[in-house]
């Protein structure tokens, strides 16, 4: 594949790595204290954030996955768009009843609120287990990424980490999270302009848009499945798991995990900060319905070219199908083009790595260090142990990448479950602090405990219940366990911030300009509206 790489091709690649360490370093100037670094001073934009957000969802493994799921994978098609019905419904909750709260607390690390609400052990394993979650995945997601970097340019493997790396931490470093959020916009950009090419291509190769549709098969057409459960069928993507697990899985991603939240805190106010949640509400559909048309694109092209799926790179005999999109784009696209068409491969693996390494790093610094040291720094100092906390867990995450290959089979097909392992779970804890009075820091950590163990005992001998549903369930069982707990064993929780304190709804009414409620409506319009458009996709 390396072969159609001309070097006008290399030069928009260099150019544009090169650009972002210079952005990242010009905005370092602006950087005087940790909260300058961690979350800009708090004085981020609504629009910067959302889009930031956005370009981390669509990760590399997103906009080559995708597409492959819907083209070719057994089972897939179409299918996966109602995932996204959950979307607005999760921002609806998080705008009503969560983020105002956090915004309330000047909160840096996510976790400081359950020190607050519980105690000091609940605040540290929820932020242990995701530093080590986060750290892993972080790691198996450099590997698979590096592998597809390498079958397209050929550079080799070490290099291809050492490229995709040691430029993310570079910028990561000196950008801090201005850095992560603006190039995160860039990024996007760039990664729809070539995403609309793309399609526009493969739309003039079908003969028109309705041609296209036409000509992909009934079963792959098929958007809505109301036919199974996944409650033992055997069906992971029916609606109902999709719908319902997917709605407890993005409010506890959005919610409750520092590299999602820490981008939500960067911003001036309430409003700010849901206007970034409603934006992503709104805007998250359109993305992942572009890439998922460009999969319907490569399924009608691969039937036209026979000799598609035989260039193909293969493993273990059997076609790479996650590299369709690269293989088309570097055959199809004019000198340049695809130069700038590798460059969106890249932002889209940046945009997952930098936000992770930051928030590992803001993690760290205010759940450990800055917890446990006794004395003073002065802002200079906690910068500067900030970016060295960056190089680290950067530095960790790239080594760790060249160990992860002889489990990397196993884990690449299960790294997407691990969130759904422990999401419902982590929801349940945060939201024990919001909606109960009794529950103490013991109680939540055992009932966390218990929820994740049953989640994975469902994963190892209840294979055919759809992994959707293990958020829910896991939430349940969390809920259910600490409070079974709190009942025996009659305990009072003793914390800072006590429920009596909590009230959400003053937040909105003394803090925020904008009627939520109101404006949250048009969520559910919204949420309404895809519902059809799905409904006419599938017919």
């Amino acid at each position: 594949m390396t072969e159609s790489l001309s070097t006008l091709d290399w030069w928009v690649i260099g150019v544009y790595l090169v650009g972002l360490i210079g952005f990242a370093v010009w905005l370092s100037r602006s950087q005087f204290s940790r909260e300058d670094y961690y979350v800009g001073g708090r004085h981020v934009g609504a629009w910067p954030v959302a889009l930031s957000i956005m370009a981390t969802q669509c990760s590399t493994n997103s906009i080559l996955g995708a597409p492959a799921f819907v083209a070719f994978a057994a089972g897939g098609g179409l299918i996966w768009l109602q995932y996204e019905l959950a979307v607005p419904l999760a921002m609806l909750f998080l705008i009503l009843l969560v983020m105002p709260m956090f915004r309330h607390l000047q909160l840096v690390s996510v976790y400081g609120y359950l020190e607050q609400r519980f105690d000091l052990k609940t605040r540290l394993t929820l932020s242990a287990l995701f530093l080590f979650v986060r750290a892993f995945a972080t790691a198996v997601t450099v590997y698979s990424i590096a592998l597809v970097i390498d079958l397209i340019t050929g550079v080799g493997f070490f290099w291809s980490v050492v490229l995709l790396g040691a430029f993310t931490v570079v910028y990561d470093v000196f950008g801090g999270i201005r850095g992560v959020i603006y190039s995160d916009v860039i990024q996007l950009l760039i990664l729809v302009v070539v995403l609309a090419a793309i399609l526009g291509s493969l739309i003039g190769d079908s003969g028109g848009l309705m041609a296209m549709l036409d000509a992909v098969p009934d079963e792959r057409r098929q958007t809505l499945d109301f036919a199974h459960h996944g409650l033992g069928d055997g069906e992971t993507f029916a609606f109902w798991p999709m719908l319902i697990g997917g709605f407890f899985l993005y409010v506890s991603y959005y919610g409750c995990d520092q590299s999602q939240v820490q981008r939500t805190l960067s911003t001036a106010s309430i409003d700010e900060t849901n206007k970034a949640l409603f934006l992503n509400g709104l805007l998250r559909f359109p993305l992942v319905l572009l890439y998922c048309l460009v999969g319907v694109g490569i399924a009608v092209f691969a039937v036209q070219e026979t000799s598609f799926i035989d260039s193909l790179p293969t493993v273990d005999g059997t076609p790479e199908y996650n590299l369709a999109v690269p293989l088309y784009m570097i055959n199809a696209l004019p000198s340049g083009v695809v130069g700038l068409a590798i460059v969106a491969l890249f932002a889209a693996a940046m945009s997952s790595l930098d936000s992770v390494i930051n928030s590992l790093s803001a993690t760290t610094m205010e759940d450990f260090v800055r917890r446990f040291h006794r004395g003073h720094w002065d802002d200079r100092k906690e910068l500067l142990l900030s970016r060295l906390l960056t190089v680290t867990w950067g530095t960790i995450t790239l080594i760790m990448a060249f160990y992860v290959g002889d489990i990397a089979t196993t884990v690449l097909e299960a790294i997407n479950k691990i969130g759904s392992l422990a999401n419902g779970p982590i929801l349940a804890v945060f939201l024990l602090g919001f909606f109960t009075r009794r529950v103490g820091g013991t109680a939540a950590v055992m009932g966390l405990v218990t929820g994740v163990l049953v989640n994975g005992w469902l994963w190892r001998f209840q294979p055919d219940i759809s992994w959707l549903w293990w958020n829910p369930l896991g939430f349940a069982v969390t809920w259910g366990a600490a409070c079974a707990v709190t009942v025996v064993s009659r305990s009072a929780p003793s914390a800072a911030l006590d429920t009596s304190e909590i009230d959400v709804q003053r937040y909105l009414r003394e803090e925020a300009s904008i009627n939520w409620y109101w404006r949250s409506g048009w969520l559910l319009l919204w949420f309404a509206a895809l519902a059809l458009l799905l409904l006419w996709i599938g017919m």
